[in-house]
């Protein structure tokens, strides 16, 4: 018998069964040993690849596991063209779905592009029957087809372009497309990741998180409590912003069926849906303004509220009855909280049943509408949609239930007959169909009726969703694929019928699986009908909780039940923003929460930020405590500021329904983001927390709880303080102070903002004038528009047109203002414009009383004109046009003048009987060089003092007058000089203006200036390095007082540098050490005022900035040559414990292997805070020296001047009173030392922190202290040797910290305050504006009757010498430090004057951890440039305050580029060096200074150049690219010298590429390739960019942990060639620091090389390296 054979059939079972056999026993061997996750995945990818997809795990949350092959979807059959929109046919690719079309749409709307529909062209699906779509589209598409969309025919995909640039916008070919019965899939690449909108959800924050995020859309009644779950709209709409040019498309996805949409980082978006067709619209924008324009022509505009529904509202869920909704209303009333509508919830309702009222508890609500209206107020209540089925009280039938039911209103179960049964508020219910005519009559009928009972003003509907209490009905659901669809998105429950219907009922436009989404948008179109019939001719509200796009036409939103905590209010903001997008701008959260009872603080906050809502409704609910702003207490704060910021909603109400009918008109947004007007600048596209009414007004909240400061975005442009209407002088990232009764309100430069004076009610507010806000923009132009009506009538359409001219006939610089016009009358229909002239005669006017409390009495007393003026800072008191001086004789020689001058005695007096006036003065002018000249003018008859600091000036003068390049004039009545440019005929000094005055103890003289581009004068903080010139007044006076805005700092610099029209640079000193201040104004002018001495002006006249810079530190003394190891990084904080903290900083760093040159020990390491005495917890601190420095480390230690007088052995002070050096009032007063106290027995960190906080009781318990005086030689001899033996027997140092040297003293004056002398110099005739100057001169200082002794033995007062303590502290302690160490050393000091740079570096000053001081510190370095003081530079992070980290990330990349590069921070406040942070924190900081020091050899070169130039190291932009004036004004980037441009973040990402030249990234040596303009640059956080100019070349070194090291190492080049292909540079090179020129290197390197760009070069080895071979870190 032979072998049986198998069939071919028989084998593939058996290898079937086999298989199964062997995935059998896997599993089963898997289930058994416990590997249950194994097991599932094994389960996941067999239904991953019975799909037909493609299994891939991988290591990373959300990421898809399965993923469609590459040939999955549809290919095309065919394409119709028939008019070259084309009809493609398509059937499936390898997956078994129905044949499926594309159509086009018939019919298209200019602006936007519909994309093809993709339906079923054998089946018929449902389709949205959207009521205001179909009638918009027109059927002349606005652009072809073939110009937009392109279609891949295998598989089918399809590309829409931008039909301009082509750029691709909505790529489907990414993904295959799934199209089956109840399973659609598509899926597009997006070119940008800014994604926005897309809704009804609570998004934390308006910009999407494209991390694999999926979004479920779908009705709901739910909580926005956060979670991605679906709430009460549908709106698969979203935008996308593409890049900074604004370019913007939209995507609207037109199906009602539950989906979900899921975003991905590619980036990318999918759909997945469960019915219907793919109906997609993509909206081209350009600007997400236009994008939403677009979307809402669309589906329609919004409506335009009535006026009143503006105002503030009032409502909760169970007043309980209608007594306590009037206790409400009056005790409202009672606090005059500005106040329009109020509601009742379903609880005035009989048994919660539509179309009723509560006869007990309500009885009287028919008459509630008139007891409103009597005082202005409108009422609106609720209806639902479910209708309850029972009868009502006594058994009386429910006529309102029995009528739908007569009419078949309802929506029906699956047999659709039986009305389907369900449960709500009342109990069992039934739900209308709003989509059968049926039920729309009967629903208008019902309202109808009903509003004759219960007289109200508009209507509130909710539960629309449609809610239900029953799952499905009271029957349940069947097992179908309605109820139960093969595929359920991510919906809450993942329930089709959960808290709703049935999917299987059935309305008339369907089955509620298509139709549920859109229940609230057919109850909305039934409403408007309703309204439309009981209201006629008056607009009235809606107000409705469920939304489709479309909804906006008739309806308004709130954002449903949220709940009384700090989150909601946060993402209120959000909800708001996106609503705008989904054309719905009447929008608003429940003020103060919903749920939960809130906080007083909470609730507060709330109704600040409600204020600025547009739909503004306090609301909460049952059983919690009242929240209306009155039930806080009729005194309370809450209801202040409530009351305030309402009362500023209601001026503000015409421009919010000036807003409200640009809405309507043409889709502009009401509440905006900051990103929609700001689209360029990449900081404002996740601003949320923030926004905008229009384009205009900055709303920025207080949102978190226990804050009063708020980090907050104003973008680059004019800003004005709302309640201040002062003009911000800082935008990006600010603090804004926003106590608690404040939020943050800022109009925008150029708005024109129509007000009306406020009232309690709309009503009375109507009847008032009407106003105007025009803010300036920085072009002095605003603009804006009115939209006035009757507020209540339909189909109005009356503008008022306000447009502001501004208009001067004169070339002067006009300020930018802000102007109010009050009390207008305005005609229906007419235009207005408005003229706002600006008069010469105001903007030449010079203030004669600039002292506080002017009045016209007297202002003539001192012989001066009074006139008022409308414009803001215009001087009412002014100089008559011949106050001033006139000449009686002059002298002319080729060397300079002498003119004799005579104050005109027409005038009596100037004004200040305790300083009188000069008669008679001299003036000598003195041509010292080509490019320098002086003039003097003083007292010739009495001895006044001058200041003794010595400057170079030549011993002959400049007689050649060909040689000069100035001419000198003088005007005789009233005198003044005049210095004009020869070469341009510039008049760059014009001091003919009246107004000079010189008395005793007042000196005030002005000058017009060659233009508005002035920098310098300090020491103050300045918001940007270009002076505003709008009346600004500066005080200079050296003080221990911490940068701050309009603050005398710790140094005084009477110096500017002004640019010229014409691109030339010049620079004015003014030789004066007396207090003073000078003031700015817009004619451009300036006026000096001083209170003592003579004036004595240094000009020099460049012609460009460098080489002013270079001609002034000539005459002023050129910088030091600071020691190589000084340009490394350092260390320091005031707080050490002791020197083991000191000793585990020096490890960590040194192990993180980060580049560290000089640890610093603060005040810390003294003993009681005595000069020259180590402190017992730093006993080990000298060992600890001698070890670093033998390392290659270097150490500077601090110095304050005051010696300590209590102690019983202090030989520093013994030694000091042996000498005489300590100051002393005069003797014909007192031989008395001037006592102060600063540092001595009882320091603060031991008693009291805050040494302002004198009332600590501490102050009382400190050492008295002596303050030497430097001017005398005998006390730097005394001060050298207590260095000196300070540093041979106590502790090692390589270099010196002078501190506290203003002088500042911790008394006002001195111990016991009361200052002996003459009480004038303490409290002068005129006080400039300085900090505590109601305090006087001596406030944190010496008495100014104290007596100093010069070096001549002249003896002064400290009253004029007190601004040069800091500069006679500082050139004893730098001899001090070469005499004792016989090396170079640094200096480093607080105080300085105008040559102070030729002994010591500076630092900015006691800094706060804050974004601002971080740009600002570029402002300080480069007017310290201007000043000569090139070592310079801020405390890196901060001195005061806790860094926050990113901050001190990227101060660490900036600090990085400060020639004086140390990170130094206060006691009490966390560690903020490098090692302090994480590992991310040390190698950004490791890699920043590794390229610092690679590049020491060109910072050292630049620091040569200054020390035998005067050239600047830190460099303002604008001296290399003076013939830019793009550059003028650019102070947030500077440049190492010529060659090195660092643009630091500091909230801006765009960095200023000058023209004329070529820039290279240092990191990849590309070449920019832009010039002229603002290039936007990637900064991650690790980064800063930075870039080599082209035809430079640049000296570097390889890098190491300490100078000592790196100086070991080879030196190369960088050669940036131009584009010529040539390149220079110079190198200098010594020992680092020896003392005099020892040996030294000077090289100049020239470079020619071909078409090569950046290369390296090794003056050992001739030979070019490629660039990535050098090191950067």
């Amino acid at each position: 018998m032979g072998k049986r054979r198998f069939s071919g059939l028989e084998v593939s079972l058996m290898v079937v069964f086999a298989l199964m056999m062997v995935v059998s026993i896997v599993l089963i061997v898997l289930f058994a040993t416990g590997e249950g996750g194994i097991l599932h995945l094994l389960l996941q990818q067999l239904k991953c690849e019975a799909r037909g997809c493609c299994w891939g795990p991988v290591d990373a949350s959300n990421v898809p596991w399965c993923f469609f092959p590459i040939n999955h979807g549809y290919t095309v059959e065919s394409i119709e063209q028939p008019n070259s929109f084309g009809k493609p046919s398509f059937s499936p690719l390898y997956y078994s779905h129905p044949c499926i079309k594309t159509r086009p749409h018939s019919r298209y709307l200019c602006g936007f592009f519909p994309f093809p529909q993709i339906y079923d062209p054998n089946n018929e699906r449902f389709e949205v029957p959207h009521e205001h779509v179909n009638k918009v589209l027109s059927s002349n598409p606005s652009v072809p087809l073939r110009s937009t969309l392109e279609i891949t025919e295998k598989p089918f995909g399809l590309t829409v372009r931008r039909g301009k640039d082509q750029k691709v916008l909505f790529d489907t070919r990414m993904a295959p497309l799934v199209f089956a019965d109840q399973y659609l899939q598509i899926s597009a690449k997006l070119p940008s990741n800014n994604v926005y909108g897309l809704g009804e959800h609570v998004h934390t924050q308006y910009l999407h998180d494209m991390n694999w995020r999926t979004w479920p859309i779908f009705t709901r009644d739910s909580f926005p409590n956060g979670g991605t779950h679906n709430l009460y709209g549908h709106y698969p709409f979203f935008l996308c912003l593409e890049d900074d040019t604004g370019k913007s498309f939209g995507v609207f996805l037109m199906n009602s069926n539950a989906m979900e949409v899921t975003l991905q980082p590619a980036p990318a978006v999918t759909y997945r849906t469960i019915g219907g067709i793919l109906d997609f619209y993509v909206f081209f924008g350009d600007t997400p303004e236009q994008v939403v324009q677009e979307f809402l022509e669309l589906i329609g505009r919004p409506v335009i509220p009535a006026y009143w529904s503006l105002g503030f509202q009032l409502s909760r869920w169970d007043y309980g009855s209608l007594n306590e909704v009037k206790a409400t209303v009056e005790r409202n009333r009672a606090v005059g909280i500005p106040y329009d509508i109020q509601y009742t919830d379903i609880d005035y309702m009989e048994e919660k049943k539509d179309f009723t009222y509560d006869k007990v508890k309500f009885s009287e609500l028919p008459q509630f509408a008139d007891y409103l209206h009597e005082k202005g107020q409108r009422y609106i209540l609720i209806l639902d949609p479910a209708v309850a089925t029972s009868k009502l009280i006594g058994d009386v039938p429910y006529e309102s239930y029995d009528r739908g039911t007569e009419k078949k209103a309802w929506v029906f179960e699956a047999d659709g007959e039986t009305p389907l049964i369900g449960e709500v508020w009342p109990g069992e219910t039934v739900f209308p169909d709003y989509t059968s005519e049926k039920c729309i009559e009967w629903w208008i009928d019902e309202y109808e009726r009903f509003s004759k009972v219960v007289k109200h003003d508009a209507l509130w509907i909710d539960m629309n969703e449609v809610s239900n209490f029953k799952q499905g009905s009271s029957k349940g659901c069947t097992v179908n694929n309605l109820n139960y669809p093969p595929f359920t998105p991510n919906i809450l429950d993942k329930l089709m019928y959960s808290k709703t219907l049935c999917m299987d009922a059935k309305h008339d436009w369907g089955d509620h699986y298509d139709v549920h989404s859109l229940y609230g948008y057919s109850m909305v179109l039934a409403t408007e009908k309703a309204l439309q019939r009981v209201f006629g001719g008056n607009r009235t509200l809606m107000l409705t909780r469920s939304s489709f796009p479309g909804v906006g036409k008739y309806s308004g939103h709130w954002l449903g039940d949220n709940a009384a905590n700090w989150n909601d209010i946060k993402w209120a903001i959000p909800g708001m923003l996106e609503f705008g997008l989904f054309g719905v701008p009447y929008i608003g959260a429940d003020i103060c929460g919903f749920f939960d009872n809130s906080t007083e603080e909470l609730c507060r906050r709330w109704m600040q930020v409600g204020a600025f809502y547009p739909f503004s409704r306090n609301h909460n609910a049952q059983g919690y405590k009242p929240q209306d702003p009155a039930a806080y207490g009729a005194d309370s704060l809450l209801v202040e500021t409530s009351r305030h910021y309402l009362m500023i909603r209601y001026t503000l109400l015409p421009y919010l329904y000036t807003l409200f009918y640009k809405a309507h008109t043409t889709g502009e947004t009401v509440v905006r983001p900051v990103m929609h007007e700001f689209f360029s600048d990449s900081e404002s596209w996740n601003v949320d927390r923030q926004f905008l009414w229009g384009k205009y007004l900055l709303i920025t909240p207080v949102l978190d709880p226990g804050v009063d400061t708020v980090e907050a975005y104003l973008p680059n442009t004019v800003w004005y303080d709302y309640e201040t209407m002062e003009q911000r002088t800082t935008t990006g990232k600010v603090k804004l102070y926003l106590p608690a009764d404040k939020l943050g309100l800022h109009i925008r430069g150029g708005a024109i903002l129509p007000t009306q004076r406020p009232d309690v009610t709309t009503t009375y507010s109507r009847r008032n004038p009407m106003g105007l806000i025009v803010a300036l923009d920085e072009n002095s132009q605003a603009a804006g528009e009115l939209f006035w009506d009757d507020g209540d009538s339909r189909g109005t359409d009356a503008f008022i047109i306000v447009v502001l001219c501004l208009c001067s006939c004169v070339d002067v610089l006009v300020p930018t203002l802000v102007l109010f016009l009050h009390g207008l009358t305005l005609t229906l229909g007419e235009t207005y414009l408005v003229k706002w002239e600006i008069k010469e005669e105001e903007y030449q006017r010079l203030d004669c009383y600039p002292e506080e409390n002017a009045d016209e009495e007297k202002c003539k007393a001192r012989g001066c004109v009074w006139r008022p003026s409308d414009t803001v800072h215009i001087p009412w008191c002014f100089y008559p046009e011949d106050y001033g001086y006139s000449v009686t004789a002059a002298e002319e020689t080729n060397s300079g003048m002498t003119v004799d001058i005579t104050r005109n005695m027409k005038y009596k007096s100037s004004g200040r009987p305790d300083s009188p006036d000069i008669n008679t003065l001299r003036v000598e002018i003195r041509y010292h060089t080509s490019d320098m000249l002086q003039f003097k003018i003083w007292d010739p008859t009495t001895e006044r003092y001058e200041v003794p600091v010595p400057l170079s000036v030549p011993d002959a003068p400049e007689t050649d007058e060909n040689k000069r390049l100035y001419k000198v004039l003088f005007t005789k009545n009233p005198f003044g000089i005049q210095v004009i440019r020869k070469s341009t005929g510039t008049t760059i000094w014009d001091s003919s203006l009246p107004g000079f005055t010189f008395s005793d103890m007042f000196i005030q003289v002005s000058t017009r200036l060659s233009s508005e581009f002035v920098y310098g004068f300090g020491e103050t903080e300045h918001p940007t390095y270009k002076h505003n010139l709008n009346y600004h007044t500066w005080g200079m006076f050296s003080k221990d007082q911490p940068p701050g805005y309009k603050l005398n700092c710790y140094g005084v610099h009477p110096f500017y540098m002004g640019l010229e029209d014409t691109a030339d640079a010049h620079g004015v000193l003014l030789l004066n050490s007396n207090a003073m201040d000078v003031t700015f104004q817009p004619t451009p002018a300036l006026t000096y005022r001083t209170l003592g001495g003579i004036l004595d002006f240094y000009m020099v006249l460049g012609p460009t900035p460098e080489m002013v810079v270079q001609e002034y530190t000539a005459l002023i003394g050129r910088p030091v040559l600071p020691a190589y190891w000084s340009l490394g990084f350092q260390l320091c904080r005031y707080g050490y414990a002791n020197d083991l903290e000191i000793r585990d900083l020096y490890t960590e760093m040194r192990a993180a292997g980060i580049p560290y040159d000089v640890q610093y020990a603060d005040i810390d390491y003294m003993e009681r805070q005595l000069d020259f005495v180590l402190d017992s917890e730093f006993p080990n601190l000298p060992a600890l020296v001698n070890e670093m420095r033998a390392e290659g480390m270097r150490f500077i230690f601090i110095l304050d001047p005051a010696i300590s007088g209590n102690e019983t052995d202090y030989p520093a002070f013994e030694r000091g009173l042996a000498a005489d050096v300590f100051i002393k009032y005069p003797k014909e007063i007192s031989d008395e030392i001037v006592w102060g106290k600063v540092r001595g027995t009882r320091w603060p960190h031991k008693a009291c922190i805050d040494i302002d906080k004198i009332q600590c009781g501490q102050i009382s318990q400190m050492a008295f202290t002596a303050f030497p005086d430097f001017f005398r030689s005998t006390t730097a001899a005394w001060w050298q040797n207590e260095i000196m033996d300070f540093y041979n027997n106590t502790l090692k140092f390589d270099g010196i910290w002078i501190d506290m040297n203003e002088p500042a003293s911790f008394v006002h004056g001195t111990v016991g305050g009361k200052c002996l002398g003459n009480p004038l110099l303490e409290n002068p005739p005129y006080m400039p504006p300085l900090e505590s100057k109601h305090l006087g001169l001596n406030h944190k200082t010496l008495c100014m009757n104290s007596e100093q002794i010069l070096s001549n033995g002249k003896r002064v007062k400290h009253y004029d010498v007190h601004n040069l303590y800091g500069w006679s502290h500082a050139k004893p302690t730098y001899d001090a430090l070469l005499s004792t160490t016989g090396k170079r050393g640094v200096v480093v000091t607080r105080s300085t004057y105008p040559s102070s740079g030729k002994w010591a570096g500076h630092w900015l000053g006691d800094n706060t951890a804050s974004w601002d001081q971080l740009y600002k510190s570029i402002i300080g370095m480069m007017e310290f440039s201007l000043f000569g003081i090139p070592y310079t530079g801020a405390d890196i992070c901060g001195f005061f305050n806790p860094a926050e980290y990113e901050m001190c990330l990227r101060w660490m990349q900036l600090g990085a580029f400060y020639p004086y590069s140390r990170n130094h921070n206060s006691i009490n406040n966390p560690r903020q060096d490098p090692v302090a942070w994480n590992s991310t924190f040390t190698d950004a900081s490791r890699d920043v200074l590794n390229i610092r020091y690679t590049l020491l050899p060109y910072l050292y070169t630049l620091m040569f150049e200054a020390h035998t130039k005067g050239t600047t190291v830190v460099r303002p932009v604008l001296h290399e690219f003076v013939t830019d004036r793009s550059t003028w004004d650019v102070y947030k980037q500077f440049l190492w010298g010529p060659a090195l441009l660092i643009s630091p973040l500091n909230y801006q990402h765009s960095i200023y590429s000058p023209i004329a030249c070529n820039y290279y990234c240092f990191h990849q040596a590309k070449d920019i390739g832009v010039r002229k303009q603002m290039l936007n640059m990637p900064t991650p956080i690790d980064h800063i960019n930075l870039h080599v100019r082209g035809g430079y070349i640049l000296p570097w070194q390889k890098p190491e942990n300490t100078t000592a090291y790196s100086r070991k190492n080879p030196l190369g080049l960088i050669v940036a060639l131009s584009d010529s292909g040539t390149a220079q540079g110079s190198f200098f090179w010594d020992d680092g620091e020896g003392i005099g020129k020892g040996k030294q290197t000077i090289t100049k390197c020239s470079w020619s090389l071909g078409s090569m760009h950046l290369v390296q070069y090794s003056p050992t080895v001739c030979t070019s390296l490629a660039y990535d071979q050098m090191p950067s870190k």
